[in-house]
């Protein structure tokens, strides 16, 4: 089954799909929410839309949700800050674990690049998180930022130019810059002592793999990496997508029973 619901934070509505197995009707089931990529939503190029019927077919509800200035949800791009998003996030999963059909202590995330940040600050952040899928975590956004640069083109530059940096016709504000920048992408992720899987591919040319390695360097033990050969950062081939996908399968079949 699946419905739509509209969750509120700080006066804004973020717009989402909800997918619920039918049967048995009444029972708590785990449930899976996920966070888009930077200037995306919550299909996330219908990857996620697929992984919502994958995990409902197995007796796993799911949550996908558009980060306020994105998608169908309030709010402009040029206010959309990490540090928001972060806490948007929290307020979902807060309200996810009141629904009736969720098991509040079988709660997991799936992140796909910026999301994946997002997803793994959160796990450590927010209390009784069972599970986090990290898809290409995008940890080199703040060393990419941080030196001024976005795709080879000068940040600051841009900004005194017109107020805002061009992020793929999205107004990316000095706000968004500086809390990018100034985001410990792995000390606020390393706390998290749930099992982590991290996807990556190794011809990710937007996240590289080498940070996505670094995760393993600060997790204590609980991480794992899965490396996906000729993958790239959108998973944009049939065989790699699928890949992903039954990769984050087992992963969530495999930690989403019953708690003990």
């Amino acid at each position: 089954m699946i419905h739509h619901h509209d969750f509120q934070h700080e006066g804004l509505t973020l717009r989402s799909t909800v997918h619920v197995p039918g049967v048995p009707a009444a029972a708590r089931r785990p449930t899976v929410v996920f966070v888009h990529g930077f200037s995306n939503n919550r299909m996330e190029n219908r990857s996620f839309v697929l992984m919502s019927r994958l995990l409902e077919s197995i007796g796993i509800a799911s949550v996908r949700f558009d980060l306020s200035g994105h998608g169908e949800s309030d709010g402009d791009f040029f206010d959309v800050t990490i540090t928001n998003e972060i806490a948007e996030t929290r307020s979902v999963v807060r309200t996810v674990r009141s629904f009736d059909f969720a098991d509040p202590g079988r709660i997991a995330l799936i992140g796909m690049s910026m999301g994946g940040v997002v997803a793994g600050i959160v796990a450590a952040e927010e209390p009784g998180i069972r599970a986090a899928c990290l898809w290409s975590p995008a940890a080199v956004a703040p060393f990419e930022v941080g030196s001024g640069y976005l795709k080879g083109r000068d940040i600051a530059a841009e900004i005194t130019d017109k107020g805002y940096f061009d992020a793929d016709s999205h107004r990316m504000s000095p706000a968004l810059a500086d809390d990018i920048a100034g985001l410990d992408v792995y000390g606020r992720s390393c706390t998290y002592a749930g099992p982590v899987r991290i996807i990556h591919g190794d011809k990710d040319d937007i996240a590289p793999l080498s940070y996505a390695r670094r995760y393993l360097d600060h997790y204590g033990g609980n991480a794992e990496l899965d490396v996906v050969p000729g993958a790239d950062h959108g998973w944009s081939t049939v065989p790699h997508r699928t890949r992903l996908h039954q990769s984050t399968l087992r992963f969530l079949r495999e930690h989403l029973e019953p708690a003990s």
